[in-house]
């Protein structure tokens, strides 16, 4: 069994405020998203995306994940307490974001910008999506440093005892997804991006590697003990990332070479 490091979730107070590793990992991932999107345009090499296209999107796509991650848990995971106390909603410090929620909150806010801006809708997801990854990591890391979202009871060698999670030891699931859904994960899709045969197929990837890694991991997770699994075995977290998988090979294998034939003719 390994410990659990003794890592204070709030790096400094200033009166009343206070920034938290969580708060921080949300921010680093935002930046290295766009680092890494900008990135890619350099040179030129996505000249049907302009820049400031990417500026404005990157603005709203914040937005809409943030909007879409609290929205999300409220109806996914807890929308009985939520309809009791719905000014709760706007209360984010006391925790609960969906990444389901954030998923389909980023792309409705991208969508509208990319309509506004007339972009091309496959190519600037495959230029945005290859990034999200390294936010899902940090994401799943201050997950782990706030000692939630734990896994099952476990008896491997690196089994941890949470703080939060009694006296049994557990396993890290936070690290598990950390590093499928975040490292792994964004390994695969930016070599891939280059080697794609058509545009969207990296976002399409994406759904489905992300649905699977999601869906594997959360085996060893914990599932929220307000509603505890909700499809036979299955938590809601792994039903919302089997539609994912579902709907990413409904447009890597049908919807996207259907547009290209089409595109053709």
């Amino acid at each position: 069994m390994l410990p659990f490091p003794d890592i204070d979730p709030v790096i400094f107070r200033i009166g009343p405020l206070a920034m938290r590793w969580y708060g921080l990992m949300y921010i680093l991932g935002f930046l290295a998203g766009y680092g890494l999107t900008i990135y890619q345009l350099r040179g030129g090499r996505k000249p049907q995306i302009p820049r400031e296209g990417v500026d404005d999107l990157f603005f709203y796509l914040i937005i809409g994940l943030i909007v879409g991650a609290r929205l999300g848990y409220a109806v996914f995971y807890n929308l009985g307490f939520y309809i009791e106390n719905p000014l709760e909603i706007f209360m984010v410090w006391h925790g609960g974001m969906s990444f389901h929620g954030g998923l389909a909150g980023a792309l409705i806010a991208s969508a509208i910008v990319i309509i506004r801006k007339n972009l091309p809708f496959r190519a600037t997801a495959d230029l945005v999506i290859p990034a999200a990854p390294i936010g899902i990591c940090l994401g799943r890391l201050g997950n782990f440093i706030n000692g939630e979202l734990f896994g099952k009871p476990a008896d491997v060698p690196w089994a941890m005892v949470f703080p939060h999670g009694g006296p049994v030891p557990r396993h890290p699931s936070q690290l598990y997804e950390a590093f499928f859904e975040g490292l792994l994960l964004f390994v695969i899709l930016w070599f891939y991006k280059d080697r794609k045969k058509r545009d969207g197929d990296v976002f399409a990837l994406f759904l489905i590697l992300y649905g699977l890694f999601r869906t594997f991991c959360e085996f060893f997770r914990l599932p929220d003990t307000q509603l505890g699994s909700v499809l036979g075995p299955l938590s809601m977290g792994q039903v919302l990332s089997l539609i994912m998988v579902l709907i990413g090979i409904g447009l890597k294998f049908f919807l996207f070479p259907l547009l290209e034939r089409r595109k053709s003719s």
